[in-house]
């Protein structure tokens, strides 16, 4: 499972989307190489217009503001069969 964090650089609020990105993922028993995306033209592929955002096997799961790590597990949770 590919997953990709979208970050820009030099963000502190992107740092706790981080750890609450991986949290989530854990509890969720989702498995697979985390990538922190970091790059214009990978976040401009996805249409993202507004960051951190999850993006998991190419979907974008969340995008834009920094929800607590129980909210993005129940939105990994709901959209689990999306991944498979």
């Amino acid at each position: 499972m590919k997953i990709e964090v979208i970050e820009p650089s030099g963000k502190n609020v992107n740092r706790a989307f981080l750890g609450n990105a991986f949290e989530a993922i854990k509890a969720c028993g989702i498995t697979g190489k985390v990538v922190v995306v970091r790059d214009l033209k990978t976040i401009l592929k996805y249409g993202i217009t507004a960051t951190p955002a999850l993006v998991v096997n190419g979907v974008v799961m969340f995008a834009g503001s920094l929800p607590s790590a129980e909210e993005l597990l129940k939105l990994l949770q709901q959209n689990i069969s999306t991944f498979s």
